[in-house]
């Protein structure tokens, strides 16, 4: 027998077909007058069976010569489909061939491929009817062409796309919670094998059953880590924002700046629907671990309330709410919260798996996000008071979590609004705050023309604080925001929190006898309280705003938190990233003693003293009437180290915001190394006058720019002068018995004397 070509098994059963057209067509033509067109159907199917008999497989029958197109033929061609799939699908009944003589007698000619779209579009019409509940009313063309291609795929490797544990009989939905919708994630139609009608939830599905409630979507939050369970331009296509914020679920639970990323999300959307209310979806797998941790988080910082009752919210709405304790610890850790127990709800009948692993407990499924199974867990008593940090303490520590790069923004632009600063170019990055002078023979003549206070210079770390309602945000010298977590009530508790309040100061970490290393943050300036600017009040009352507005509502509301509880608060001040406390200064009479007894008793390192103007207003970045004094060893300049050709070091300074070469600059570096491994780095220097080079005292991972030419300009100044302590105590002697000090220091002691 000839070896027989063509399309593989399906050409088989087309020939058989073909074949049973071809004779009980031909038995009816015998009984036709000759002669006409109708009554020459086979030979229409003969040419027509060309297509798929190739090479000697042609039909027996079929003329020696081509005939005329007849309707037949118009026919046939017009139902060949040659991009037809030759698979079968799913619900297609086998094909029964019939043999032994079997004559068919049938008056309409039908292809198998005709066969093949009507038996297909028949399919069609019966998922409508068992969707038609779910709301599904039609489907487009494109989403039946990529599941027939799914559906090829899948048939073709033998492989069927599984929902994730839990997820068939897992509630699909919860009540909102404001304008937020819990959900479990929605699966494509690619799932429908694995998924029987009445448990499917497509994205259709979801906005359908969304807006039989009365509710449209305009925002889908999708918190897994994965891309598998449905394409973006489901939402998307349809007007409703996507964003995507993958979070692990496993042995984890989403880190701040993915919470950071969400409540900005949230709050971004919220702010934008003037004229009509659109829902917002949040999904994980199950929806209720990530999805109620990312919830959760929302309501604490959008809302006055404790983590129990954002949990009690979370759980009412979408029962059993979350279900894993190390996310329930996980919130009460970071909102310094320390509950006598924490009660963990138990895991929900359709999570827990049937499947154990080798040691007796709940296995995994093969997404990396799946939620995984926590057993039911009697109350727990968890010690958070253990929270301590026993790392080693620096300077150069990174605090807080990074924020979106567009709500940075925005936060940049309030600032530069309070301190009325106009934000163009390169300068709207640049960081605001305001800069001392180093002091030389010249401005020391400022502190006989205007009033003055002194303070000590902390060998810190400068940072502002900004103070939303949404939390409180650390800005550092690069103008860069991160969160930390902070309480700040106002000065009638019941009030509320700060909002819009924005503090200068620097950070600075304590050696305590017996307590080891504890950050605490100076606060030395205001700038704005709630949202009010107050820089052109003078430094004075600033001063003692600070003190009345910020620092001491948190000091009262800690010993009350203290007292009320009983040695077990609900808040704890004492979980917090660092202390705050205002800055001291004191008259210029002090100074000796400022020198002599009160820097050497610090818990923290001091390099000098800062002169505040008493009435000055907050001046935004240099200010030449802000003095500040180092001791002459400490005086230093900030250099953009590099590694020049030839192993060539090089130093640079900013001028007018470019890099500025050093001509002739050295500098060594004590210990150290990998000297290449700095090339790059922004290096603090002092002068070694006997090496006549600069020496390297630290690096400044702080800051990304050096110092600018002008600021060079004027240490130098200051080194040369060479005003040494007993220069400055001779001057400041001299000073203080002016009747501009004299008057004013006589008129402050009397007034201390009387509040005594």
């Amino acid at each position: 027998m000839p070896e027989r070509t063509g399309i593989g098994p399906f050409s088989d059963k087309i020939r058989a077909f073909h074949g049973r057209r071809v004779f009980g067509l031909s038995e009816r033509a015998s009984e036709r007058p000759e002669g006409k067109a109708s009554d020459r159907p086979n030979s229409a199917i003969a040419r027509s069976c060309r297509f798929f008999c190739l090479q000697g497989d042609r039909c027996s029958d079929r003329p020696t010569q081509p005939d005329s197109p007849s309707k037949v033929d118009v026919l046939w061609s017009i139902s060949m489909d040659l991009n037809a799939s030759p698979l079968p699908e799913e619900d297609e009944q086998p094909f029964e061939e019939h043999f032994e003589g079997e004559i068919i007698h049938e008056e309409i000619v039908e292809s198998a491929v005709a066969t093949m779209r009507r038996e297909r579009e028949e399919r069609r019409q019966k998922l409508k009817r068992e969707n038609r509940e779910d709301g599904l009313n039609r489907y487009s063309q494109s989403v039946r062409n990529d599941y027939v291609t799914q559906s090829r795929n899948t048939r073709r490797y033998g492989r069927v796309k599984e929902p994730p544990q839990g997820w068939l009989d897992c509630p699909s939905y919860g009540q909102c919670i404001g304008n937020i919708i819990p959900s479990k994630v929605p699966l494509d139609e690619t799932y429908n094998d694995s998924v029987l009608p009445g448990k499917r939830y497509s994205s259709k599905q979801v906005i359908n059953k969304q807006r039989r409630q009365g509710r449209e979507l305009g925002l889908v939050i999708d918190l897994t880590n994965t891309n598998r369970y449905y394409s973006p331009l489901e939402w998307t296509k349809l007007g409703i924002k996507y964003v995507k914020i993958a979070c692990k679920g496993r042995d984890s639970v989403p880190d701040n700046e993915s919470v950071n990323l969400f409540v900005h999300e949230v709050l971004q959307f919220l702010s934008r629907q003037r004229h009509s209310k659109k829902y917002i979806l949040v999904h994980c797998t199950h929806g209720h671990n990530r999805t109620g941790f990312m919830i959760i988080h929302y309501l604490m910082r959008t809302q006055p309330m404790h983590v129990a009752e954002a949990l009690q919210i979370f759980s009412q709405a979408r029962p059993p709410g979350i279900y894993k304790q190390d996310y329930i610890e996980a919130l009460y850790m970071f909102y310094h919260e320390s509950p006598e127990n924490i009660v963990c709800p138990s895991t929900p009948e359709w999570k827990r798996s049937s499947d154990l692993d080798l040691n007796g407990e709940a296995a995994q499924d093969d997404d990396d996000d799946d939620e995984g199974d926590t057993a039911a867990r009697l109350p727990v008593q968890v010690s958070l008071s253990e929270h301590t940090d026993s790392k080693i303490l620096t300077n150069d520590d990174i605090l807080g979590d990074a924020i979106p790069i567009d709500q940075q923004d925005a936060m940049r632009h309030l600032c530069y609004q309070m301190l009325d600063l106009t934000a163009t170019g390169r300068g709207s990055a640049q960081f605001p705050g305001s800069h001392p002078v180093s002091l030389n023979r010249d401005n020391l003549q400022l502190l006989r023309q205007r009033y003055y206070y002194a303070t000590w210079k902390a060998d810190g770390t400068r940072y502002m604080m900004f103070i939303t309602n949404t939390g409180c945000y650390l800005i550092d010298r690069n103008f860069c925001f991160r969160r930390v977590q902070m309480r700040f009530p106002l000065k009638n508790p019941a009030e509320g929190f700060h909002s819009g309040t924005l503090i200068d100061g620097e950070m600075i970490i304590d050696k305590i006898p017996d307590a080891g290393l504890k950050r605490r943050y100076l606060a030395y300036d205001l700038v704005a309280l709630n949202h009010h600017s107050v820089i052109k009040l003078p430094f004075s009352e600033r001063w003692k705003l600070l003190e009345e507005e910020v620092v001491r509502p948190r000091n009262n509301e800690r010993k009350q938190f203290e007292f009320e509880s009983k040695g077990h608060p609900v808040y704890r001040y004492d979980m917090e990233p660092f202390s705050v406390r205002r800055k001291d200064f004191w008259f210029l009479s002090t100074v000796a003693k400022l020198l002599k007894e009160f820097i050497p008793r610090l818990s923290h390192e001091a390099d000098g003293l800062i002169f505040q103007g008493w009435d000055d207003p907050y001046i935004p970045r240099t200010h030449e009437g802000l003095l500040k004094w180092k001791y002459p060893s400490m005086n230093s300049v900030d250099f953009l180290f590099e590694i020049g050709s030839e192993n060539r070091q090089l130093l640079f300074l900013f001028e007018r915001g470019k890099k500025k070469l050093m001509d002739g600059a050295r500098v060594s570096f004590a210990g150290e190394e990998d000297i290449a491994s700095l090339s790059g780095k922004i290096v603090e220097c002092s002068w070694d006058a006997q090496e006549g080079c600069w020496s390297c005292m630290r690096i400044r991972t702080d800051k990304a720019t050096p110092n600018d030419i002008n600021t060079y300009r004027k240490v130098m100044r200051s080194i040369n002068d060479n005003i040494t302590e007993e220069v400055l105590l001779n001057e400041i002697s001299e000073i203080v018995h002016l009747p501009m000090y004299a008057d004013r220091i006589a008129r402050a002691q009397q007034l201390q004397h009387r509040q005594r």
